[in-house]
């Protein structure tokens, strides 16, 4: 399983010291922009001055306000994927299939209640983005292999792909309109433990 995920990963690139220095003050810059007036509010215009770069080096690293989302996004995703790889159970491995559902969707809702803004915006950059980030795969397959344990005989890949759908973040932010984090964390809980858990009679 673990080999099978670990060929989603993307390894970073390589950069010389002097472009990972002003990818680093760019991220940090955009970080604390975002935090104080929100991703909507803030323009790469903005985020340059703040960096203290030239529009066009921001604009050739990161292409546009989604690329430098995502840039901000990817370490979070790696320390997710990192856990889920090799950290303690039930969220890596040594738990049964079912718990670690479980405790993926758990740890997925937490990550995306705290970055909400940021997945939205890297999310809905266009058409389908979504479903081509590569972080995407990676939850799709993880749970796909996860879901095929726990419910044999089920149509895992899209059993995963369902799964997934309810954590999307134009769907959360729709939501937590009428709904606070706490009822939709528990909602998400409750889907996932009716997906994973025994059939009557089975």
């Amino acid at each position: 399983m673990s080999r099978d995920l670990t060929s989603l990963l993307a390894d970073p690139p390589r950069e010389r010291a002097d472009a990972a220095r002003n990818r680093r003050r760019v991220q940090e810059a955009a970080a604390k922009l975002f935090r104080e007036h929100g991703v909507e509010a803030v323009s790469m215009d903005a985020v340059a001055a703040e960096a203290g770069v030239g529009k066009g080096t921001l604009f050739r690293r990161f292409g546009d306000k989604s690329g430098l989302v995502a840039a901000l996004l990817d370490d979070k995703e790696r320390d997710l994927q990192e856990r889920i790889l090799s950290g303690p159970p039930p969220l890596g491995p040594g738990a049964s299939a079912g718990d670690r559902v479980r405790a993926f969707v758990a740890a997925y809702a937490d990550y995306l209640v705290e970055y909400l803004d940021l997945l939205r915006v890297s999310e809905t950059a266009s058409p389908g983005a979504r479903y081509r980030i590569g972080a995407y795969r990676f939850w799709h397959r993880h749970l796909a292999i996860l879901l095929a344990e726990a419910r044999p005989g089920a149509d895992a890949d899209y059993l995963a792909h369902a799964l997934l759908a309810p954590l999307a973040a134009e769907h959360v932010t729709a939501v937590l309109r009428e709904c606070d984090a706490a009822r939709v964390t528990a909602g998400l809980a409750t889907l996932a433990d009716a997906l994973v858990s025994e059939p009557a009679g089975g």
